[in-house]
Formats: structure tokens, sequence, C-alpha cells
């Protein structure tokens, strides 16, 4: 029996030194480097190259190696096998840092100092008031960030496919209560999963819905946000500034109109990066429920893709 490692384009040794220490005695190897793919019965996985798994036909159970899964369900081979993901502590605090960074950086106008600073404009402002925060998706990170925000005082208010109840956060369920979720909002926060129903949720329509002088941040997927709509908006004022750490393609390619545009701030997706050290536990004690034939811990349905 073996545990599969197939997380292409990425320096896996670490990963697979800590995995040994809380496995010790199991076969753990990087793919494509496969000794025998007919051992491996369980397999941990990031943007998997479509396919790849038939080569290994024992395999009981996949571990996704981040907290999302949108990437391993664009496999239309995958085997139909219990699939877990990772809740993780230090990637949710990693969440709530970068969140807080921005919210800051656009309250004290840092970004329309720096563009002063490129014109050479000395003109004071006062910081920007930031008082209603909604959040789009109330799942593991987005509760966390409606409840984090909400200890600071801030108004939040918080959209979701299904009923939620938060205190101190009015949540909105349903295409029908979109418009009443975002309507006062003064920054926007996606944390939505990247499913069929999400592709493309922010597009012309609703981005109308938001308030005039509104700004955007997406840290969930790129293709939740309507890319040319989310440009027209910026150029017409609508939206005022957007703050993007996810894109459709990653990289993001040199020609994309994002990288010039003076009301983006681009990161590389950075803001909730994985640990191996925090996760290794996780993956070792779901290998361990496999064989033994219990369910996972953390999975996620592979229909609604969450």
């Amino acid at each position: 029996m073996s545990i599969a490692l197939v997380i292409p384009d990425r320096k896996l040794d670490h990963l697979q030194q800590k995995l040994q220490q809380q496995l010790p005695g199991v076969l753990i190897e990087i793919w494509p480097e496969i000794t025998d793919p007919a051992a491996v019965t369980f397999a941990v996985l990031w943007r998997q190259p479509p396919g790849c798994l038939l080569q290994m036909p024992n395999l009981q159970a996949l571990q996704s190696f981040g907290a999302g899964v949108d990437n391993i369900l664009t496999d239309d081979s995958l085997p139909d096998l219990p699939l877990a993901r990772i809740v993780d502590p230090m990637l949710t605090q990693s969440m709530l840092n970068y969140l807080q960074g921005v919210v800051q950086h656009y309250q004290l106008r840092l970004d329309e100092f720096g563009a002063q600073q490129r014109k050479q404009i000395w003109k004071a402002k006062s910081p920007r008031k930031l008082q209603h925060i909604c959040i789009l998706g109330l799942g593991e990170l987005g509760l966390a960030a409606a409840t984090h925000f909400s200890r600071l005082g801030f108004q939040v208010s918080g959209w979701s496919a299904t009923e939620k109840t938060l205190a101190e956060v009015r949540c909105f369920a349903g295409d029908a209560a979109f418009a009443d979720a975002v309507r006062e909002a003064d920054l926007v926060i996606c944390l939505l999963p990247l499913t069929r129903q999400t592709e493309n949720l922010l597009e012309q329509q609703r981005l109308a819905l938001f308030k005039p002088g509104v700004i955007l941040v997406n840290v969930a997927r790129g293709a939740i946000v309507d890319d040319l709509a989310l440009l027209q908006n910026l150029d017409s004022g609508h939206i005022a500034a957007a703050c993007l750490d996810v894109f459709r393609t990653e990289p993001l390619p040199p020609e994309h109109p994002f990288w010039q545009h003076p009301s983006i701030l681009l990161t590389p997706h950075i803001s909730a990066v994985t640990n191996a050290d925090t996760a290794v536990a996780q993956i070792a004690e779901n290998y361990r429920r496999s064989r033994a034939g219990l369910p996972l811990q953390n999975l996620v349905c592979q229909q609604r893709g969450y």
C-alpha cells in the first residue's frame, strides 16, 4: 500500500519528509515517479493532470492539498471516491491577515496615494469611511472573515447559497437575496467556492447591484468574476477599486489588461497558502481512516463542488 503525491510543478521533498515522519513504514512517492501504480491506495492532489489517476486502479480515497477542490474536480476521469480538503487554522489566519491588510490599505487610501506619488501630487486626504463589509460565501473561511470584521466593529453582511446564522452578522441566502446582501456594502469580499453555479456569478447584472464606489476583493477563484464586466465597472467608476489575488489563468498572462489597470491591486494567489507543516497531520489522519474504513475528515461533495 502506498501514497502518491500528485502535485505537479512544485517541490515536494519537504512534504514527503514530513508525511513520512507521520506515517513510518508507508511508501510515499511523488508522481510521476511511482514504483507500482497498482499499490497506490491514497492520493494527495492539487491540479493533477487529467486522467493520471487512471493509472492507479486500487485507489480508495483522495485528499486535496488545499482548502479548495475545484481544480481537482475539473478532471472528468476523477474516480468517484471519498475526497477530503484541508481545513487548517494556520491557513484561515493567513487569509484573515491578508484581508485585514487589504481593508486597511483602502481605508488609508494607499491606492490613491500611490497614484499621486507616480504623478508627483502632494494632496492630503482623510481615511475612507469603510463601514459595511459584505462577505460572499459563508464556508469555513467566509464565516471566519465575517466574525473577524464584525469583532473589529464593521457592519457585516454575508451571502451564501444556503441559510446560515451568525451572531451580529446579517446573513442572506439564495439568488433573490443577493441584492439585499450587497446593496449597502462599502467593500465586498468574495470567498465563494467555484462551482457550476458560481462561475461568472459576478457579471454585469450583479455588479450593477453593488453600491456606487464599492471596492471588490476576490480571494476565492478568478472564474467567479467576469473579467470584462469588472473592467467596465472600474472604468465607469461604479467600482472604485479591486484587489485580486486569484485569476482565471494563473500565472496571469502578460497581455492581460488587469496588469496595467490603475484601479486594480494584484497579488499572486498568496492570500492563504497551505503550510505543509500544519497540513500533514490531517493528511496522515485521513490516510489512516481510509485504511480503517472510517469516514474521512473534512469530506466534500463532488456533486456540489465543496
